[in-house]
């Protein structure tokens, strides 16, 4: 009789328990379809680059991916993970190794929307022997990730170096951190190599970030130097300081303001790398380009003003002065915002779509912070017509053109990618919907 009760006592535990976890699960999947709903209104659930894709025949339901998900990109709708919100989705592959089942493949693309991406080898190694592709260029932008491909790419081309009449075993074209884990990796397979950077700092794309930005960074494996760790976000100017405290006690040998500008084969199988200031003779190529490219310009009378420029650095220079920026991604918005925590700056935000759709989720929601406030004038569904020394002429969607008052304007409309050059040295590219 006791063992009875005792049995009773165990099953009504485990009875609340099994309970307690269905209704918790319900009221988090109910809260799931509601931001799914809500990202689908906002036009938040377009993918913006590397992004899984879930096979509802092998998903168990588990939430083990959604919770892996530091962004909250994923939930659990209708029993199966899903994309709740597409849009803050940043490609770096956690739900896919937290996934018990195997139900999720990383995808570039969508159905809707194309991703260009350049064919290479499980060595990065293009169609064109002896050029490689590391980084943002071939759609993976994660710090942690774009090193590592920089890495892993040296290791293919020192195996290639060998004897050659070239005076350079490698040329790295960019001086992001791929370019920058690829200097590292020849030094420590001692190859004869050169880096060339178009900019004036090395950086990749977080040279072009905003003042006090946070990355996301996770532990990187560098050559020469071993596993680094800066903490799951770092401010912009940290993670400067650390690259060009590495390159500084390594002696990475780069050369800045020197734009790459094609590629000549010679008989032998070398190349002959052209740039802006020279040309070097090179038995293999590293492109670890950012897929920024060079930045996209409007088109309209007066763009060529001083005032004008393609990238936010200090946002205190603008205090006290009217500025419009124009462009819809995150860099957009984290200018707007940067600009409007100054005191006494005019921020006007101009975009030609009806929703910001491909930005993080805190972004959208400090921006809405901000123009509630009046702090930022926000114009969707428009477009500069014009520039001038003291305004600027906008055009919006059923509305009279608008003439704002202006000292400064910050275009951050994204880049032109640099697929002709590459196509012209003969490198292949496949446009993916929602491919591996």
């Amino acid at each position: 009789m006791e063992s009875n009760q005792y049995l009773f006592l165990y099953a009504s535990i485990a009875a609340a328990f099994v309970g307690w976890h269905v209704v918790r699960r319900e009221r988090r999947q109910k809260v799931e379809v509601a931001q799914l709903k809500q990202a689908e209104v906002a036009g938040l659930n377009e993918p913006a680059s590397l992004h899984p894709v879930v096979d509802p025949d092998r998903c168990l339901g588990s939430g083990a991916c959604a919770r892996a998900c530091p962004e909250q990109a994923l939930g659990v709708v209708n029993g199966k993970a899903t994309l709740i919100n597409a849009s803050a989705c940043i490609g770096h592959g956690a739900c896919f190794n937290a996934c018990p089942v195997q139900a999720l493949t990383l995808v570039f693309g969508t159905e809707k929307r194309g991703m260009d991406i350049p064919h290479i080898s499980a060595d990065f190694e293009t169609n064109v022997p002896g050029v490689f592709i590391a980084g943002e260029l071939g759609g993976m932008g994660l710090i942690r990730k774009t090193a590592e491909q920089g890495r892993q790419a040296m290791a293919a081309i020192r195996k290639r170096s060998g004897d050659h009449k070239a005076p350079l075993d490698v040329v790295i074209v960019g001086a992001g951190p791929a370019g920058i884990s690829a200097g590292l990796s020849a030094i420590a397979h001692k190859l004869r190599y050169k880096i060339i950077e178009q900019e004036d700092s090395l950086g990749g794309s977080v040279y072009h970030y905003p003042r006090n930005k946070l990355a996301m960074t996770a532990p990187v494996q560098l050559d020469l130097i071993g596993t680094v760790r800066l903490g799951t976000e770092v401010q912009k100017e940290k993670l400067l300081e650390f690259w060009n405290d590495v390159a500084s006690k390594t002696q990475l040998a780069m050369s800045f303001n020197e734009r790459f500008e094609g590629l000549d084969k010679h008989p032998d199988g070398t190349y002959q790398v052209r740039t802006s200031r020279s040309s070097y003779h090179t038995r293999s190529v590293l492109l670890a380009l950012g897929r920024r490219g060079t930045p996209r310009k409007l088109g309209v009378p007066g763009e060529e003003l001083p005032k004008v420029v393609y990238r936010l650095v200090d946002p205190e220079q603008y205090a006290g002065r009217p500025v419009l920026v124009v462009g819809g991604g995150d860099s957009a918005l984290e200018a707007a915002i940067a600009l409007a925590e100054q005191p006494g700056t005019e921020v006007a935000l101009s975009y030609r779509g009806e929703a910001f759709a491909r930005v993080k989720e805190k972004n959208r929601l400090r921006l809405d912070e901000h123009v509630r406030a009046g702090r930022i004038q926000c114009l969707l569904k428009s477009q500069v017509l014009s520039i001038d020394p003291d305004s600027v002429q906008v055009s919006r969607q059923g509305d009279p053109v608008l003439t704002l008052r202006n000292h400064h304007v910050v275009v951050c409309a994204g880049g032109e990618l640099p697929t002709p050059l590459l196509r012209s040295i003969g490198i292949r590219f496949e446009t993916k919907f929602g491919k591996a």
